[in-house]
């Protein structure tokens, strides 16, 4: 699945924080010297509006003007902040080590998912090394409805706060086996109540099977799924299942390893006076 990117990115945001978030987010992704008229043709986005951001930028020190006076760079105070995030993030290095270590067990592509609105989104991701696989990349969404975590994540959910969220993402059909029918749906989170783990038997992408589990929380839901993704040229539902323990075992070091950051910060803000 490939992303091409248009000509004009709007910047999307409601407010003029997270639109100044998504413009910056833009200039992160540029790897030379850009202007301001250069910014309005990418963006579209109105000369006098485009000109206070970037002042605004400038003057927080994430860009810095260079010696021409028109072009602008990334100012140090950016560099600075994406060296520490590299140098500090920590659990998402340990949880990607977890998920490659799976996938090495495996043999099959394995992601990270969260429930983010009414949507599963990946936060981490490893392909496997065969040579037939599907790209499904960080920062993609799903639907719930046809995802195995999603179905996780809604088993979760008592049935009226599932009803809400069901009424406000309607159940598309992607494939001939995409669950559209709310009573079927239940029925299969039923099930999944009672195993334990969910499939995505090609419900979303066709030829695409998927077995999830979710990183077990004890103190309540958990917002964490792991999951484990063959073509089914070359994974049966018996066979995956078969990678059950391994996807379970690495479930339980990815919740550790949360635990083991929630009580660091927790020991952290206890010993700041």
């Amino acid at each position: 699945m490939t992303t091409h990117r248009t000509e004009t990115s709007r910047l999307e945001g409601e407010t003029p924080a997270q639109r100044l978030l998504a413009l910056l987010e833009v200039i992160a992704g540029k790897d030379q010297f850009f202007t301001l008229q250069g910014m309005v043709d990418e963006t579209g986005l109105p000369k006098p509006t485009l000109h206070r951001m970037l002042q605004q930028l400038e003057s927080s020190g994430m860009l810095q003007r260079e010696a021409d006076g028109r072009h602008y760079s990334k100012g140090s105070r950016l560099r600075a902040l994406a060296e520490n995030l590299l140098l500090n993030d920590t659990v998402h290095g340990a949880r990607h080590s977890v998920l490659a270590d799976l996938v090495e067990e495996v043999g099959e592509s394995c992601n990270i998912t969260a429930l983010s609105g009414g949507e599963v989104l990946y936060l981490d991701r490893v392909e496997t090394s065969a040579p037939l696989r599907f790209y499904l990349h960080p920062g993609s969404r799903v639907p719930v409805h046809c995802s195995a975590s999603g179905k996780l994540f809604l088993a979760q959910m008592a049935p009226a706060q599932r009803r809400r969220l069901l009424d406000q993402a309607p159940l598309k059909s992607f494939t001939h086996n995409t669950l559209t029918d709310l009573a079927a749906l239940e029925a299969e989170i039923e099930t999944v109540k009672q195993q334990g783990y969910a499939f995505d038997d090609e419900e979303f992408l066709p030829g695409l099977l998927c077995i999830a589990v979710l990183a077990p929380n004890p103190e309540g839901p958990s917002n964490i799924g792991l999951a484990i993704q063959a073509p089914v040229m070359r994974m049966s539902r018996d066979k995956i299942l078969g990678c059950l323990p391994a996807l379970r075992s690495a479930a339980d070091a990815i919740a550790a390893i949360s635990r083991e950051a929630t009580t660091d910060a927790a020991r952290m803000a206890s010993a700041t006076p």
